[in-house]
C-alpha cells in the first residue's frame, strides 16, 4: 500500500505550551499585552537560531525504482517465433525486437501505436512517424510529412532490402513495434520455437534509463504536472533531483470479494526522471520515496516548531534570549514544513536566538 507523509501545515500542527505559571502570567492575564512580554525571566533550557532559507511544504508517496513501466509487445503476425533478445538486453531504434519465420520485427521510435498497414496513397500522423524513422537510420529521398508517396515506398524498399526482407514497399501491420525510445527487455513470454498467432504477447520490455514509479490517488493528481521537479530519497537514504516524466491515469481491476464486488481503482500512475543516472547505478530494483512540493516560501525567517509557546490572549510567541536574560514576543506564523515554522515580528532577525522549552 502506497505510504504518505503529509508536512505539518498552518493549523495543523501540535504547539509546545511552556509549562509554567510565569509565562500565561506575562504574556495575557490582567489586561497586558504582547509588549508586557518584555519581562525578563530565566533562560530556557534549550536555544535555536533564527535562520533564514526557503521553506518547502511537500507529501512523500513511496515509489520503486526500477526501469518504468512494464510494457508487451503483442505480436500482429501468425508464425514461428525464431529469434528472441536476452532478459536485460538492450535494443534501439532499427533493430530487431524479435524474429517470426525468421524475418525481423522491428523496433522504431514514436508514441502512436501501429495499427495498420502502410502503402502509397495513405495519409496520417503514423506515416510521419514512419518517415522520421527512415529518415533517422539514414535513408532519402521522400518527404517528411503525413502522405505515403512512391518516394516513401522506395526508401521502405530499400529498408527492407537491408533487413533481408522481401521488397515489398508496403510496412505491413505487425512488422514493426513503436515504443517512446530505446527499450530493455524484461521478460519473455514465449519460447523460441513457439508458435505464435496473432495477438499472442511475446515479450515484456521496459525503458533504459532507470526511473522512479509511484501511484497516486485521483485527488492527489494536482502535485504531479509534467516537469513538476520532486525530491527522491534513495534506499540508502542519499536524495537526489528528479523531475515528473509521464503522468497516466490507470485502472486496476478489483477481485470478486466475498460479496462478489469486482469495483475496479483509479490511480494515477506517476515516472520520475533522474538526471543523476550514476547516483541509480547500485540499485536494479528497490524502494524509494518521492516528495512533492506543495508550497514554498523563499527567503523566510523560521525557527523550530518547538520554540512557539502559545500566548494567553491567542496567537503565537518565542522567547528570544540575550545577554543573560530573556523575553516573549508575539510572532506571526506563515508555512510550516520540515519541523519549522515561518516567522514575522518586532526583535525576530537573522541570526536571534530563540529559547526551546522542555
Amino acid at each position: 500500500m502506497t505510504r504518505r507523509t503529509r508536512l505539518p501545515a498552518a493549523g495543523g500542527v501540535a504547539l509546545v505550551l511552556v509549562a509554567g505559571v510565569g509565562v500565561a502570567a506575562a504574556v495575557g492575564f490582567g489586561g497586558g499585552t504582547a509588549d508586557d512580554a518584555a519581562e525578563a525571566r530565566p533562560g530556557a533550557p534549550g536555544n535555536a537560531t533564527v535562520t533564514r532559507q526557503t521553506l518547502a511544504d511537500g507529501e512523500t508517496v513511496d515509489g520503486e525504482l526500477g526501469y518504468g513501466p512494464s510494457r508487451t509487445a503483442t505480436s500482429r503476425l501468425p508464425g514461428t517465433l525464431t529469434a528472441l533478445p536476452d532478459t536485460g538486453a538492450r535494443v534501439t531504434r532499427g533493430k530487431s525486437l524479435y524474429a517470426l519465420d525468421n524475418d525481423p520485427v522491428v523496433l522504431l521510435y514514436g508514441r502512436l501505436p501501429a495499427y495498420r498497414t502502410l502503402r502509397p496513397g495513405v495519409e496520417g500522423a503514423d506515416v510521419r512517424q514512419l518517415e522520421r524513422n527512415l529518415e533517422a537510420l539514414g535513408y532519402s529521398g521522400f518527404t517528411v510529412d503525413d502522405a505515403y508517396t512512391w518516394a516513401t515506398a522506395e526508401a521502405v524498399r530499400a529498408w527492407q532490402d537491408d533487413l533481408g526482407l522481401a521488397e515489398t514497399g508496403r510496412v505491413e501491420l505487425g512488422r514493426v513495434v513503436f515504443a517512446g525510445g530505446a527499450v530493455r527487455v524484461e521478460g519473455h513470454q514465449l519460447d523460441v520455437g513457439a508458435a505464435v498467432q496473432a495477438g499472442q504477447a511475446v515479450l515484456t520490455y521496459t525503458g533504459t534509463n532507470r526511473l522512479v514509479t509511484a501511484e497516486l490517488d485521483v485527488d492527489d493528481k494536482r502535485l504531479a504536472d509534467r516537469g513538476t521537479a520532486v525530491q527522491v530519497t534513495l534506499p540508502d537514504g542519499r536524495r537526489v533531483a528528479g523531475k515528473v516524466d509521464t503522468v497516466e491515469t490507470v485502472i486496476h481491476n478489483g477481485s470478486a470479494d466475498a460479496g462478489g464486488d469486482t469495483s475496479a481503482e483509479t490511480k494515477i500512475e506517476v515516472t520520475v526522471t533522474v538526471e543523476d543516472q550514476q547516483a541509480l547505478a547500485e540499485f536494479d530494483r528497490a524502494s524509494a520515496e518521492i516528495t512533492f512540493t506543495v508550497s514554498e516560501r523563499a527567503d523566510v525567517l523560521t525557527v523550530p516548531v518547538a520554540a512557539l509557546l502559545a500566548l494567553a490572549e491567542g496567537g503565537y510567541g518565542v522567547e528570544i534570549l540575550e545577554n543573560g536574560s530573556s523575553q516573549i514576543v508575539a510572532v506571526a506564523t506563515g508555512l510550516f514544513a520540515d519541523g519549522r515554522v515561518e516567522v514575522s515580528g518586532d526583535g525576530i532577525a537573522e541570526g536571534t536566538t530563540v529559547g526551546i522549552p522542555r
